[in-house]
């Protein structure tokens, strides 16, 4: 009982930085509703002014759910995640952040896990891991596999953050965590959750993690490809030489 007060008086702010998720937002949005009945949270639609009507079925779904609980933070064009969870960020009213992706790979069934694993360990910072016991990747060809793998294994080499999944972006934040690692970070794209993490472990914050398994997204294209590589060896590069 006294769990279940003490995570009441608590307040989710689910930050989901969007670009071209009409198909997938309306049920991203139905799941975490159903997820997390008992819970205090709003959602945080950060759009990079969508050609595809993302923003007219975000409208849609605060007519369902309340403009109170569903807030549309639109910008006009895409101007990169690290800027999205800013912008995001500065109209939050929970204590605790939440980011997620707008494509279904990340699943909000997880969500209850996150808050339970800090509520347990007093974390910082909960992070989903795909690399261990109880996680994984659904979907993905054996070069991704190889490629995420391999890049995690190069940057926990060098990097030493403690952490088993660097290049993941489902995490659960204290907001003044969030605000102060983020405003720390430089790096953009694919290299900024990794980015994230080192910097959060450098200043000493407390780091959970809960397994989860990816699910390569549902609808659209994949934004991995041979450029995001090579931003990811570069970001690596220069982690190694800043933290």
């Amino acid at each position: 009982m006294g769990n279940e007060q003490k995570e009441n008086s608590n307040k989710y702010s689910i930050i989901i930085p969007t670009y071209n998720e009409r198909l997938n937002i309306a049920l991203l949005v139905y799941l975490i509703f159903k997820h997390l009945p008992n819970v205090n949270f709003e959602i945080s639609v950060v759009d990079d002014g969508s050609p595809d009507g993302t923003q007219d079925i975000v409208k849609q779904l605060q007519s369902v759910y309340g403009e109170d609980r569903i807030l549309l933070r639109a910008r006009p064009k895409k101007l990169g995640l690290g800027t999205a969870y800013i912008h995001g960020l500065k109209h939050a009213s929970g204590n605790f952040v939440v980011i997620m992706d707008a494509d279904l790979s990340h699943h909000p069934k997880y969500l209850p896990n996150f808050i339970k694993k800090q509520m347990e360990t007093g974390a910082d910072i909960v992070t989903g891991t795909r690399y261990v016991k109880g996680g994984g990747v659904h979907g993905w060809n054996l070069m991704r596999k190889l490629t995420s793998r391999g890049a995690n294994v190069l940057a926990q080499t060098l990097l030493w953050p403690g952490v088993s999944d660097l290049t993941g972006s489902f995490r659960l934040y204290r907001k003044s965590v969030l605000e102060d690692v983020i405003g720390s970070c430089v790096s953009k794209g694919y290299v900024f959750q990794m980015e994230m993490i080192v910097r959060a472990t450098r200043k000493g914050y407390n780091i959970a993690e809960v397994p989860i398994t990816f699910v390569d997204r549902v609808y659209g294209s994949s934004k991995l490809g041979g450029s995001e590589i090579v931003e990811y060896l570069k970001g690596l590069i220069y982690l190694l030489l800043t933290t």
